[in-house]
């Protein structure tokens, strides 16, 4: 399981690396090296904690984002996130080095880039902490005992997993340093939350108690807002 979770994780990073440092045309981006850097280590240190804590999430976690037990939409979904994703790195790169469109920002929004990055993936361990069937695939996990969880973040929002991605939508680009990358943000935040909407019927209609949890825990994303 260790070394499957590493060479994943060096593939996705020389993945992001050629995306990068491809369309921005050369390897002299300190902010790129930080980047994959910093989201390889972080990374790599929750899945190291799901080795020892939760092995069965781990392997949930490893597994291909398009499976047989997915919803087609979803399937469809995952394949469109992951070009996406590709299409908003390549745009990043020509924005911040290749093409230089964007202004250099402020050392601090860059720094603040960093720390919402870092902050994603704590967020995302405690979630792995309440949630032994947070996949990243929408399925019921009836093999491993799938049920509703209504403790820790699930007690103050139904998607903590996609609240977290929102500080990785946001540092992603202030950390490279593109205003054109910035810009795209409210694209993602709207296809994750068509997503939410979707999963939230499966999860009413196929898992036992989620109508009541959703009763009680009103807002999705973040208190207060939605």
């Amino acid at each position: 399981m260790i070394t499957r979770l590493i060479l994943q994780t060096v593939v996705w990073l020389a993945c992001m690396g050629a995306l990068l440092f491809g369309a921005a045309g050369t390897l002299a981006w300190p902010a790129g090296w930080w980047y994959l850097i910093e989201t390889g280590g972080l990374s790599l240190w929750v899945g190291f904690w799901l080795a020892r804590h939760d092995p069965g999430l781990l392997a949930e976690r490893l597994a291909p984002i398009v499976q047989a037990q997915q919803s087609r939409w979803d399937r469809y979904f995952m394949v469109g996130v992951m070009v996406m994703w590709c299409a908003w790195l390549v745009l990043m790169g020509f924005d911040a080095m290749r093409y230089r469109w964007s202004a250099p920002l402020p050392v601090w929004l860059v720094s603040l880039g960093s720390l919402c990055i870092f902050l994603c993936l704590f967020m995302c361990l405690i979630v792995f902490r309440a949630n032994s069937y947070a996949a990243p695939v929408i399925k019921i996990q009836a093999s491993r005992g799938h049920k509703v969880i209504d403790t820790g973040p699930y007690a103050h929002v139904r998607h903590p997993m996609y609240a977290a991605a929102l500080l990785l939508f946001i540092g992603t680009p202030l950390l490279l340093g593109s205003w054109w990358g910035l810009a795209c943000v409210p694209l993602l935040v709207l296809g994750l939350g068509w997503r939410a909407v979707r999963e939230e019927r499966v999860l009413a209609a196929q898992l036992e108690g989620y109508t009541d949890y959703t009763g009680r825990v009103r807002y999705r994303f973040v208190p207060f807002v939605w």
